[in-house]
């Protein structure tokens, strides 16, 4: 693990569009929120331009990718959106040098790929956060927002999730597992298997969350995962939110019962309640730092160290 450097007021985030794009105003909502909190916003010219899916062709978004991953006076990448374009990115980022000084990259959906790779290419801790166009939105609360603030300044050196549910037998057994968290949007997760970059769990807590996928496609995924070898010597998964995904013929999900089969399937730990994904509410998680999970009566605490230092 490779630590990012807490922020401090006048630090420079470059800004990145590796997956979709945003509309202007939205965009500008994210520049704007980055200006209260006094840091010094950065933003390609022409960042985002007409495309058939993405928000510019893919040699310019991972130029823009490049210049900020590269760029010696910003601490922090913060991706504008997630949607669907930054797997297109990895043979790119493959081919370039592993940066001498690591950066903190901040992001949530898509931007798992760009996680998966700089945490297992280059030893990077990152974050699993709300994409910039959130954090400008106004719909988050302030409370979720003071969280992040004080994990990005280092007013906080670890992040505590408490009352997960165990919901096997192996979950319940944990007394204090040490570990680390790797994982993201589990479709995100599903594009990579059978590439270089298939998410490699071992010795870890996998966490996995998404949103408009139905129970079955779910179910699907993870029997994928299961015949890839992705579960092999992983410590456990915790669940982060799963929304969306209704049954045509009940107007319901059927992700309860999909979990509780996989509870009875797996021998390894499997807890739910991470308030993190898609939902309204989208704590920080983390990615490939310190952690430990122990149970406390009925429930699971989960206590991740942020990955933050002083510089």
């Amino acid at each position: 693990m490779t630590k990012w450097s807490f922020l401090q007021e006048g630090d420079v985030i470059d800004i990145v569009a590796p997956g979709y794009p945003a509309p202007a105003q939205e965009v500008q909502a994210g520049y704007d929120f980055l200006l209260k909190w006094k840091l010094q916003p950065r933003m390609p010219k022409n960042m985002i331009k007409p495309h058939f899916i993405h928000a510019h062709d893919d040699e310019e978004r991972f130029s823009f990718l490049r210049a900020a991953i590269e760029s010696k006076d910003s601490r922090v990448i913060w991706c504008v959106r997630g949607g669907y374009g930054s797997n297109r990115m990895l043979p790119l980022l493959a081919k370039i040098k592993k940066p001498k000084e690591a950066k903190l990259l901040i992001g949530l959906s898509d931007i798992t790929s760009l996680h998966s790779f700089v945490t297992q290419e280059w030893g990077w801790s990152t974050l699993h956060a709300p994409i910039l166009t959130r954090m400008g939105s106004g719909t988050l609360s302030n409370k979720n927002v003071k969280e992040i603030h004080d994990v990005l300044f280092g007013k906080v050196k670890e992040v505590q999730f408490k009352k997960l549910k165990p919901l096997n037998v192996a979950a319940k057994e944990v007394t204090a597992l040490k570990s680390r968290i790797v994982g993201g949007n589990l479709a995100t997760l599903q594009s990579h298997v059978g590439t270089p970059w298939q998410i490699d769990a071992t010795k870890s807590l996998l966490f996995l969350e998404d949103i408009g996928e139905r129970g079955y496609k779910i179910d699907r995924m993870l029997e994928q995962f299961r015949q890839a070898g992705v579960f092999k010597k992983c410590h456990g998964i915790i669940l982060g939110d799963f929304i969306g995904g209704e049954e045509p013929s009940t107007g319901k999900n059927n992700f309860a019962l999909v979990f509780k089969r996989w509870a009875a399937d797996l021998e390894i730990p499997l807890f739910q309640g991470i308030q993190s994904g898609h939902a309204a509410i989208q704590r920080p998680v983390p990615f490939n730092t310190p952690c430990v999970l122990e149970m406390e009566k009925s429930h699971g605490v989960l206590t991740v160290q942020t990955g933050g230092k002083v510089l």
